[in-house]
């Protein structure tokens, strides 16, 4: 069995992440316990929850870890004040209890934030202010701080530049925020300090079986065409909206997921200055709308469109890049317009329908996602949400002992286990009014109780761009898997998400930095291309 490093110092030297290294453990004599086939938040978190309680544990994604729907997130950990009013309160529970446990395990990556919502009908502030008021109570010790009511001067002094005709008043909640890619690379990571093998850039092309049982599969290396044969007991299929496409391998004839994507814009700070987030429950045509501070920038959206492709860049359609407008100028003092968009950038969600006749088939306890597994013994996990992650995997997991796939080795371990670069002695929801980061530019505050060693790289004091320096493009090609450029500007940075303009500049340069610690193509031209789909102009 491969060593497990549990329990893991917070101050340790990180561990390295040499493409070489990797692809040398990967040999086709080991059988693993649990492969997975997918680099996002399910797939992730599972492989931290196997390999703290022990098992041999292999990851596989096609691309780059969370390269799909888990960078495309609101960037928001929450409990879903939409499902109170669905009157699902096991759903709201379990996501404000998950929620408390993301916000203590990784507080250099999720804090606390406040959400005002401005009422404009008298209705409004007993409709909503009740609903906000069972938010709290279902939170309990968990809550992040008190829902208030807010006169109209106080709504303004917490969102400078609200809509003031027709304004009576607001509600102040609180809810959690995060940097998505962020917390994937920390599962990653702390996965692999308990043991756990994880190649991005490394496809499943194909399932493995042995007397019609699933027992492994084969992988395609994107970057060399080499094969790899993956031997394992248990494998999951956790690739997201894209699960269909290995479950048609296991002979599956229904499809499992319809995508629906969301479309998020960014820009300038001055649209939305101050701390707050702006929250409208109910828009023109029935949709959620979120003005979020977020990294120095401000994220508008969402919508929630249909669409019958599963592209891995999909395009947001130009109804709702007006919606999105005409709602942000409906209670917006000064609303953007098209050329004030820095990024725009399109996530798929998962809407699921589990199969009926699929063996041994069951659904996770959360209508917000599906667990099924095959008569082959194939297991897929698809649907849920960031916030519910850790609960997910630990449900997935349990699900492959039940299923005679796993020996059992003990329950979950990771409701309070920090993750990489947290500071174990943090209270990330003690003071919630005072950890207000998430809003900050990026910086080295971002690397938590990493800072140390970032600041013994090389080019320390070079900055590309004020949120991004060398020494930290050189961290995350030696302890981030970072290979492509776009990993290291889409996700190890958030900049093409932020400013696409500003990401295309500096590409070049980055990409020299990159090329030289990994001796890899960083395909500069490819982010060229992608970072022009990034831009409204």
């Amino acid at each position: 069995m491969e060593p497990c490093l549990h329990p893991v110092s917070q101050h340790e030297q990180p561990l390295p992440t040499r493409r070489n290294d990797l692809l040398a453990r990967l040999s086709p004599q080991t059988v693993y316990d649990l492969a997975i086939v997918g680099g996002g938040a399910t797939g992730l978190g599972l492989a931290l929850d196997a390999a703290s309680r022990g098992y041999r544990v292999v990851l596989v994604e096609s691309d780059d870890f969370a390269k799909g729907t888990s960078s495309r997130s609101t960037k928001l950990v929450h409990g879903g004040v939409r499902y109170l009013a669905q009157g699902n309160i096991a759903l709201v529970r379990e996501a404000l209890h998950e929620r408390s446990t993301l916000l203590r395990n990784a507080p250099h990556i999720a804090q606390p934030l406040p959400f005002v919502m401005p009422l404009y009908a008298w209705w409004e502030k007993p409709f909503y202010g009740v609903g906000l008021k069972a938010y709290d109570a279902l939170a309990g010790k968990s809550g992040l701080g008190a829902t208030v009511f807010l006169s109209r001067q106080e709504t303004e002094r917490c969102l400078p530049s609200v809509q003031m005709a027709g304004l009576r008043g607001g509600v102040k909640y609180w809810d959690g925020q995060f940097n998505d890619a962020k917390l994937a690379l920390a599962l990653a990571r702390s996965a692999a300090l308990r043991g756990a093998l994880l190649l991005n850039h490394m496809r499943a092309t194909r399932l493995r079986y042995a007397d019609e049982r699933v027992c492994g599969l084969q992988a395609e290396d994107a970057l060399t065409g080499e094969t790899h044969t993956i031997e394992a007991r248990c494998v999951v299929n956790a690739t997201g909206v894209w699960v269909d496409a290995l479950r048609a391998q296991d002979g599956a004839q229904q499809r499992m997921v319809a995508p629906s994507q969301g479309v998020h814009m960014v820009v300038d700070k001055k649209f939305l200055p101050g701390h707050a987030g702006l929250m409208i429950p109910k828009t023109a045509d029935g949709r959620v709308l979120f003005a979020v501070p977020w990294l120095g920038q401000v994220i508008l959206g969402t919508t929630d469109t249909p669409r019958d492709d599963l592209a891995r860049e999909p395009l947001a359609f130009e109804e709702e890049i007006d919606f999105i407008l005409q709602e942000s100028a409906r209670y917006l003092r000064y609303p953007p317009k098209r050329s004030d968009v820095k990024s725009i950038w399109v996530g798929l969600r998962p809407l699921v329908k589990p199969p009926q006749d699929e063996g041994n088939n069951t659904k996770a306890l959360s209508r917000e996602h599906t667990v099924v597994v095959s008569r082959s013994g194939l297991v897929t996990v698809t649907g849920g949400k960031w916030t519910t992650y850790r609960a997910m995997a630990q449900e997935v997991l349990d699900r492959c002992v039940d299923s005679g796939l796993l020996a059992s080795r003990g329950p979950a371990q990771t409701e309070d286990m920090p993750l990489v670069g947290a500071d174990a002695g943090a209270n990330a929801a003690s003071d919630a009014a005072a950890r207000v980061s998430m809003s900050e530019p990026e910086g080295v505050h971002s690397y938590g109780s990493e800072q140390v060693w970032l600041g013994q790289l090389p080019g320390t004091q070079n900055w590309l761009t004020p949120s991004l320096s060398e020494a930290m493009v050189r961290f995350a090609a030696r302890y981030e898997y970072a290979l492509r450029l776009e990993d290291v500007l889409a996700r190890r940075s958030r900049l093409l998400f932020l400013d696409a303009q500003r990401a295309a500049e500096i590409a070049p340069e980055v990409g020299q930095i990159l090329a030289s610690e990994t001796g890899i193509d960083p395909d500069v031209p490819g982010f060229l291309k992608l970072a022009a789909q990034y831009t409204l102009a």
